[in-house]
């Protein structure tokens, strides 16, 4: 079982560390692997995780398991959990919007798409039992809010307050619509997911930091990303991190246990 060393120290934050980290998509080998390398680095004031735990991959159930085993080690004042917009497709049985055709040479790829994503979902909602799919209820629509003395405040969600599901946060996005997605917030550092690329951007006044997903990164595939935040007396050191895994073998017990399209998930995730 994995554990996080404690070490005393005086709770004046002049020296601050936050742990960040989402996207898991029921990957349970790299969750695993990138708990491992925040073991590694150690020392943590707190941990958050930014949504997408379960929907996708192959092991919805135990990927929340594993976040609940890590809650009871770590105590909620230490892990803070929200949910993202596939947790809440499992909760709520709502789905990504597609693009309808326009015609009828378009119709066949948008039909494989719904059918799969359907698929997907509905095979993961089956893994789930009650106490997984109640946890994920509590969590969805949720955002994070932190101050860090000498610093400033540090907010966090999935892809952009008060929207789990805009991409306005992308790497790639407008300066103005960046700017735009966080209008509404006060604060100084952004944390946010959704979008599989891992980013450290200043844009409108905030610093914003993608950890990257752990377990489907569209930027590293086949890594476990995530993102170590340090604060010494007021200065922030941001470390985007990623860890390899066996993706092979992930897929391979996945398409064991009946992932009902693993040809989509292996395209998704490089391979």
């Amino acid at each position: 079982m994995l554990k996080f060393e404690h070490r005393a120290r005086r709770r004046n934050y002049q020296h601050m560390k936050l742990a960040v980290f989402g996207d898991i998509h029921g990957n349970l080998p790299a969750l695993e692997a990138a708990l491992a390398d925040m073991e590694r680095a150690g020392n943590f004031d707190l941990v958050w995780c930014l949504g997408d735990l379960a929907a996708l991959g192959g092991q919805a159930r135990e990927c929340v398991r594993r976040l609940l085993m890590l809650g009871e080690e770590l105590g909620e004042d230490k892990l803070k959990i929200i949910g993202g917009n596939t947790d809440r497709y499992l909760v709520t049985g709502e789905r990504l919007p597609f693009s309808r055709p326009q015609a009828a040479a378009e119709f066949s790829a948008y039909r494989e798409q719904v059918l799969s994503a359907n698929a997907i979902y509905a095979w993961n909602l089956s893994d789930l039992h009650w106490e997984e799919y109640a946890f994920l209820s509590k969590i969805i629509g949720r955002e994070l809010r932190h101050r860090v003395a000498g610093y400033g405040t540090v907010i966090g969600f999935h892809a952009i307050p008060g929207d789990d599901e805009a991409m306005s946060l992308a790497r790639d996005s407008a300066d103005e619509e960046a700017a735009d997605a966080l209008l509404d917030r006060r604060g100084r550092l952004a944390l946010c997911g959704h979008t599989h690329v891992a980013m450290d951007r200043e844009v409108g006044g905030w610093r914003v930091v993608n950890p990257g997903s752990v377990g489907l990164s569209f930027g590293k595939p086949g890594y476990a990303e995530w993102a170590l935040l340090e604060w010494t007396d007021g200065t922030l050191e941001v470390q985007l991190r990623a860890v390899a895994y066996d993706v092979e073998a992930a897929l391979r017990q996945w398409e064991a246990l009946g992932h009902p399209r693993i040809d989509w998930i292996k395209a998704h995730m490089g391979v």
